[in-house]
């Protein structure tokens, strides 16, 4: 798909949404980096990233409540555009047809799809459980006056949580390589009228009613799309 006209396309994400998803991201990757570290000896290497041991442990807890407040603020902003509608459900159903790239069986979805509103209501679900189940372990501001008890179940329940965490976004890593344009969207904001069509024909039609945008190929989103890796 051609991504040449994406300078005078549309606009999908502004300015402080990359900003905000980019800080998310990397301090998502310094807190796997730096936990795999702290909990699992075979990692014990990667503490050299952050100075060594103890500097490894002092900063992933402030990492990790600089990115839970930021995950705040962005879990709220796209609350709504999460929210499962019939057509994520019939999408999900056809989760065969989205691995085998028959984009044209798809039904049209909204600015986001299933698996992206999926990857968010597991992020919603995560974030705030690392955030608790770390403060309790917070050496030494809280876990010295815990009980025992509650430290073994605070990291059982962390490193289960993290595994998930972790999987999710693998997958959602892999999802914006393989779908040609989604990494281009969240470092430059806009996408082509092409790319919107093809991949979230709801979503692009409320944006021409909204915004008075012509479409230039005059393709409805479900039908005459192109490939989605041409």
């Amino acid at each position: 798909m051609s991504h040449s006209n994406v300078k005078h396309g549309i606009l999908r994400y502004s300015w402080w949404t990359r900003v905000n998803h980019w800080l998310i991201a990397i301090s998502f990757v310094l807190l796997v980096l730096s936990g795999l570290a702290l909990f699992y000896p075979f990692f014990f290497g990667l503490t050299a990233l952050f100075g060594g041991p103890e500097p490894t442990r002092i900063v992933h807890p402030y990492i990790g409540v600089f990115m839970s407040l930021f995950f705040v603020i962005q879990a709220v902003r796209f609350f709504g555009d999460n929210l499962i509608r019939r057509h994520d459900v019939q999408w999900m159903k056809q989760v065969r047809d989205v691995l085998a790239n028959r984009d044209e069986r798809l039904p049209p979805v909204g600015k986001n799809n299933a698996g992206q509103k999926l990857v968010y209501w597991i992020f919603l679900a995560t974030v705030p459980v690392l955030l608790i189940t770390g403060i309790v372990l917070w050496r030494p501001w809280i876990a010295d006056d815990m009980p025992v008890w509650a430290l073994r179940w605070a990291v059982t329940i962390h490193a289960y949580t993290a595994f998930i965490a972790i999987i999710t976004l693998v997958i959602h890593i892999y999802s914006a390589i393989w779908v040609k344009g989604s990494i281009r969207a969240m470092t430059q904001g806009r996408v082509s009228h092409a790319w919107a069509r093809h991949h979230h024909g709801l979503w692009y039609d409320e944006v021409r009613r909204k915004g008075g945008h012509e479409d230039p190929g005059g393709l409805s989103p479900n039908r005459d799309v192109p490939s989605k890796r041409t």
